[in-house]
C-alpha cells in the first residue's frame, strides 16, 4: 500500500523494450540500480516493464548508444497529472480555486445521514433541526450537539436520546426513541366479555370470572361470552370481571365494483430531459427548453451528488428531470383481469375487517357483470379473537 502511493507521487511510466540483445537493456538497469517492476515477455526480443519517472528518464538517455526502441505505453501518477496543465493557466488556476472551495466547504454541513429512527420519519427529524438552525450549509464547527439534543428532544418527544457528529461535509444525526409505556391492565373495573362479532367458537382463553360459551358453539355479535357474575349456590353469587380471549372462525363477504373499461397511458416516446446543477440550495439550470408543453406526461426526477472518494458528500449535485410524454387509451377489461385488479384491494379489505392477531383459513374470488362494471366478491374464512371487555352497569 505504502509503496503504491508513493509510485503514485513520484509518477510511473509503462513502457516496451524491442532489442536485438534485450538482456543488455536489463543489464544496464541492473548496473545503474534502476528499479522496474511488473515484467512480461512478449517474444524473444521484446518485453514490457514499470518504472519509476526518474528511472524512465534516466533509462532513456543510457539507452542511446544500445540499439533498441523504448515506447511508452502508459503514464500514470501526480507528476503527469500536473504536467497537463504547463501553459495552461486558467485550467491550472480553476483547479487551485476548485481545491480551495472544496477545503473551505469541507467546513460546512452539505449531506445529513440519521440513524436509529423507526417511527420518527426523517423529514420530521430533519424540520426540527432545521428549525434551531441547522440546514444545508450550515457551519459544521458552529453545531453544539448537547445544546441541540435538548432542544430537540423537547421538539419531538418521542425520542429520548439524539447526539450530531460532524464529519467534512455530513452530518451523522443518531436517535434513540422511546420506549412506549404499556397500557396498564385494569384488574378492579367489575367487566364481561361480549361478541364483537358473529362465529364459531374454536377456543375459550379464561383469565377470571365464568365462560357461557364453550367449543364448538355458535356466537352472534354482542352475546355474552364470559360473564362477571359468578353463582356459588346456595351462597348466591358474586360480581367480579371477566377476563379472557375468544377465539372463533368468522366469514366474510367483501365486494368490490371495477369498471369493464379502465384508461391506460400510452407512450408516444416522446421525452424531454432538464439538467439542473445544485449548490447548497442553490439552482442553477444548464439546459435549455424547460418548458413542458405536453399535455399528459410522467415526471422522473434523479438526483447525484458529487463525492469524494470515500463516499464524502460536497455541496454539488446534479438533478435530472425526464419528462415523458403519454396519451391516454380506454380499454376493455376481461373478468379475469377485473378479478387481479380488485384482489389487492379485497385483501386490504379483508386486513381492515379482521382483529388483531387474525388469520386467513381460506379464501375464494368469484366475478359477475354488473351493469358496466364486474362485481368481484371475496368469500374469505378466518379465525380471529372476537372478545370484547365491556364494564358492567352499576
Amino acid at each position: 500500500m505504502f509503496l503504491n502511493v508513493v509510485n503514485l507521487l513520484s509518477g510511473t511510466v509503462a513502457i516496451t523494450v524491442e532489442s536485438g540483445f534485450p538482456e543488455r537493456v536489463l543489464n544496464l538497469c541492473s548496473a545503474h540500480g534502476l528499479a522496474f517492476w511488473d515484467m512480461a515477455w512478449h517474444s524473444p526480443t521484446c518485453f514490457s516493464m514499470k518504472l519509476s519517472r526518474k528511472s524512465y528518464l534516466r533509462l532513456r538517455r543510457l539507452a542511446k548508444k544500445l540499439d533498441c526502441d523504448i515506447s511508452v505505453e502508459k503514464k500514470t501518477g501526480v507528476p503527469f497529472f500536473v504536467g497537463r496543465f504547463r501553459r495552461r493557466y486558467f485550467l491550472l488556476a480553476g483547479l487551485i480555486l476548485s481545491l480551495g472551495l472544496l477545503f473551505i466547504g469541507s467546513f460546512f454541513v452539505w449531506d445529513f445521514e440519521i440513524e436509529g429512527n423507526e417511527t420518527v420519519s426523517d423529514e420530521r427529524i430533519l424540520r426540527a433541526l432545521e428549525k434551531e438552525g441547522v440546514r444545508y450549509g450550515t457551519f459544521g464547527l458552529g453545531i453544539h450537539p448537547e445544546t441541540l439534543k435538548n432542544h430537540i428532544l423537547m421538539e419531538i418527544p418521542e425520542l429520548s436520546w439524539m447526539t450530531v457528529n460532524v464529519n467534512g461535509f455530513r452530518a451523522t444525526v443518531i436517535v434513540r426513541e422511546r420506549t412506549p409505556v404499556p397500557e396498564l391492565r385494569d384488574e378492579h373495573t367489575d367487566a364481561n366479555v361480549v361478541a364483537k362479532k358473529d362465529g364459531l367458537v374454536t377456543l375459550v382463553q379464561l383469565y377470571g370470572g365464568h365462560a357461557e360459551v364453550s367449543k364448538g358453539s355458535t356466537v352472534t355479535e354482542g352475546q355474552l361470552l364470559i360473564s362477571g357474575i359468578a353463582d356459588i349456590g346456595d351462597l348466591g353469587a358474586y360480581i367480579t370481571r371477566g377476563e379472557g380471549n375468544v377465539w372463533a372462525r368468522t366469514w366474510y363477504d367483501l365486494t368490490a365494483l371495477q369498471p369493464e373499461t379502465v384508461v391506460e397511458k400510452a407512450y408516444t416516446g416522446r421525452k424531454k430531459q432538464v439538467f439542473t446543477l445544485i449548490f447548497g440550495k442553490q439552482r442553477i439550470k444548464i439546459a435549455p427548453g424547460s418548458s413542458i408543453s405536453y399535455a399528459n406526461y410522467d415526471k422522473i426526477t434523479k438526483t447525484k451528488r458529487l463525492r469524494l472518494p470515500g463516499g464524502v458528500a460536497t455541496p454539488l449535485a446534479l438533478e435530472c428531470v425526464t419528462v415523458r410524454e403519454y396519451e391516454p387509451v380506454e380499454r376493455a377489461l376481461s373478468a379475469e383481469e377485473a378479478q387481479n385488479r380488485a384482489d389487492e384491494a379485497l385483501q386490504r379489505q379483508l386486513a381492515d375487517c379482521m382483529e388483531e392477531g387474525g388469520s386467513v383459513k381460506s379464501s375464494t374470488l368469484s366475478v359477475k357483470k354488473s351493469g358496466a362494471a364486474y362485481a368481484v366478491t371475496l368469500h374469505a374464512e378466518c379465525e380471529e379473537q372476537i372478545g370484547m371487555t365491556v364494564a358492567l352497569a352499576e
